[in-house]
C-alpha cells in the first residue's frame, strides 16, 4: 500500500530523530580524557616523593599520601571532582596538611574550583545549563593543545598537552611554584608545590593503584 507524501515526510522525520537523539547525547555526556569516572565510588591511589624547607635543611625527606579522587557531582555540561589527600606520611615533626582540591571538568576543559565554601559553590553549578565563564587563572587542564596565560609581570601559567598527559605548571619569579600532571585513564599523576628559594615544598607522584 502507498502512503500518502506526508506520512513518508513523517515516518524520514522520525527515523532522523532516533539517530540524531544519541549522537545529541553523546555530546553531552562527553567525558573529560584526563579527569572521568564510571561511577561515583571513591578512587584510590598511593602517591610518593618528597618534602623540603627552612627546618628540614638542605636535604629533602620522604613524604607519602593516599589521594581519593571523587566525583561529587555530574552536571548537565560536565562533572565536579574532589581531590583529597589522606593518610600523610611525614618524618618532620609538624606533618604537613593538604587540604582537599576540587576541580570542574568540561569535555575540553579542567578548571579549579577555588570557592571558600565548595558546597555551595557546587550546588549552584547544577542549576547551569552551561558552564559560566571560568577566570583564565583557573583553568587546570586541556583535552588537547596548549595555553598561556600571564596573571602579572611575575608569574606564568602555562598547560601543554603531549600525548597521554597533560602538564600544568605556574611559577612566580620568587621562585613560588605549582606543578599538577594528569595522564588520561588514570586522572592525576603528580602534584608539587613549593614556596620561596626552597623555603618550602613538597613533591608527589603517583604510585600503584588501590582500585576504586
Amino acid at each position: 500500500m502507498r502512503l500518502p507524501k506526508y506520512s513518508l515526510f513523517r515516518s524520514l522525520g522520525a527515523l532522523l530523530l532516533s539517530v540524531s537523539l544519541p549522537l545529541w547525547s553523546g555530546v553531552a555526556e562527553a567525558k573529560n580524557p584526563f579527569l572521568s569516572a564510571i561511577s561515583d565510588d571513591r578512587a584510590l591511589a598511593t602517591f610518593s616523593g618528597t618534602e623540603w624547607g627552612d627546618e628540614i635543611g638542605r636535604k629533602e625527606l620522604p613524604f607519602s599520601a593516599r589521594v581519593v579522587t571523587t566525583r561529587i557531582a555530574k552536571l548537565a555540561w560536565g562533572e565536579v571532582y574532589q581531590i583529597a589527600f589522606e593518610s600523610i606520611r611525614s618524618q618532620t615533626g609538624k606533618p604537613r596538611t593538604l587540604s582537599p582540591l576540587y576541580f570542574v571538568t568540561t569535555d575540553k576543559e579542567i578548571f579549579r574550583l577555588t570557592a571558600d565554601k565548595p558546597d555551595e559553590a557546587v550546588a549552584k553549578l547544577k542549576g547551569l545549563s552551561g558552564p559560566p565563564k571560568f577566570e583564565p587563572s583557573e583553568l587546570y587542564g586541556l583535552s588537547a593543545g596548549s595555553r598561556t596565560y600571564k596573571e602579572t609581570g611575575l608569574t606564568v601559567a602555562k598547560v601543554v598537552v603531549k600525548g597521554s598527559r597533560c602538564l600544568y605548571t605556574w611559577n612566580h619569579n620568587s621562585g613560588h611554584f605549582m606543578t599538577v600532571e594528569w595522564q588520561s585513564g588514570l586522572g592525576l599523576t603528580e602534584i608539587a608545590q613549593g614556596r620561596g628559594a626552597r623555603a618550602d615544598g613538597y613533591r608527589l607522584r603517583r604510585g600503584a593503584g588501590l582500585g576504586r
